[in-house]
C-alpha cells in the first residue's frame, strides 16, 4: 500500500485545517487507517482511527475537534481538525494497518506504531498564535 498526506500548512490558533492522505497500490485491503502525529521533541502518537465498517475512534487529545473520514470510491483518507492549537503542531502521517486483530485494538483507543503496515511520508502542520 502507498499512502501520501497533503493539506498540511500554517494556521493560526483557532483554525482548521482538513488532510488527505491519498490510498494506491493495495493487494490487500486494509482493515483499518489511522492517523498518527509527532510533535517536535516528542514519539509519534496515534490520534484517531476508522475501520472498513466507517466507525471512528478518535483520541482524547483531539476528540471534539477533529474527525476521520474516508471516500472509498476515490480511496482518499481525510482529517478534518477544527478549532487548532498550539500543541497541535507536528508531523501527521496515515497509516494501514492489515490485521483485524490489530484493528480491532485500534477501535478501543490504542494504536501502536508496529500494528501499522505502511506509512505515508508525513505533511507538516504548524499553528501560531
Amino acid at each position: 500500500v502507498q499512502l501520501m498526506e497533503s493539506g498540511g500548512g500554517s494556521v493560526q490558533a483557532g483554525g482548521s485545517l482538513r488532510l488527505s492522505c491519498a490510498i494506491s497500490g493495495f493487494t490487500d485491503k486494509p482493515s483499518c487507517m489511522a492517523w498518527f502525529r509527532q510533535a517536535p521533541g516528542k514519539e509519534r502518537e496515534g490520534i484517531g482511527s476508522i475501520q472498513n465498517d466507517g466507525r471512528t475512534r478518535m483520541s482524547d487529545s483531539v476528540k471534539g475537534r477533529s474527525t476521520i473520514s474516508r471516500d472509498n470510491a476515490n480511496n482518499i483518507l481525510y482529517l478534518q481538525m477544527d478549532n487548532l492549537k498550539l500543541n497541535d503542531t507536528a508531523t501527521y502521517y496515515c497509516a494501514a494497518a492489515i490485521n483485524r486483530a490489530f484493528c480491532a485494538l485500534a477501535h478501543g483507543g490504542v494504536w501502536e506504531e508496529k500494528w501499522f503496515n505502511s506509512w505515508g511520508q508525513g505533511t507538516q502542520v504548524t499553528v501560531s498564535s
